[in-house]
């Protein structure tokens, strides 16, 4: 499903990703573990397309990410560590939004945001101004973005950074439903 091959990103002298290869077969949830400044977000952003690479290869279910990013970026849903949700607007509204900017069709919209919204647990919130919302509900309102169009692959960059410890559990639990 996902096969990076001699990955590298270098930033003038800095390498910030040496030579990384490795493969995530489908159905599987895997974790970067590491320090900070050891390259984590940066190979989750190539992977994603929104960083290139200096050298190496991203394939996501066999398109590459350089040569074929719409057909690759089609297949990932991606929550950044910052999960980039509009404050002004209610989890409907901003879901909405996204699903729009994904280019999902009208006819399907609707279910598919109602689908998200059960699955992340935001039904009753729904209707709130995201900047009335606690950080675990900007979490999962992000998470649901990243789910809508049905991606092949999900990529989560610190889905629990700042979080209290019920809802770490909560966020771990939610991650465990989409692994199967």
């Amino acid at each position: 499903m996902i096969e990076v091959k001699h990955l590298t990103k270098r930033y003038g002298n800095h390498i910030a990703v040496n030579d990384l290869n490795f493969t995530i077969d489908k159905g599987k949830v895997y974790g970067f573990l590491g320090p900070n400044g050891a390259g984590k977000s940066t190979t989750m952003n190539i992977i994603t397309g929104c960083l290139g690479a200096t050298e190496g290869e991203v394939l996501i279910d066999g398109h590459s990410v350089a040569e074929e990013p719409m057909q690759a970026k089609r297949l990932i849903g991606y929550l950044p560590e910052q999960p980039p949700v509009y404050m002004d607007m209610t989890p409907a509204e901003y879901l909405d939004f996204v699903a729009r900017a994904k280019g999902i069709p009208a006819k399907e919209r609707a279910q598919q945001i109602e689908t998200v919204t059960e699955k992340t647990r935001i039904q009753d919130v729904r209707n709130r101004l995201i900047r009335n919302l606690s950080k675990g509900y900007r979490q999962r309102v992000g998470i649901a973005q990243a789910l809508l169009g049905r991606p092949e692959v999900i990529i989560l960059d610190e889905p629990t950074v700042g979080l209290d410890p019920a809802q770490i559990i909560e966020i771990r639990e939610l991650i465990r439903e989409l692994g199967k």
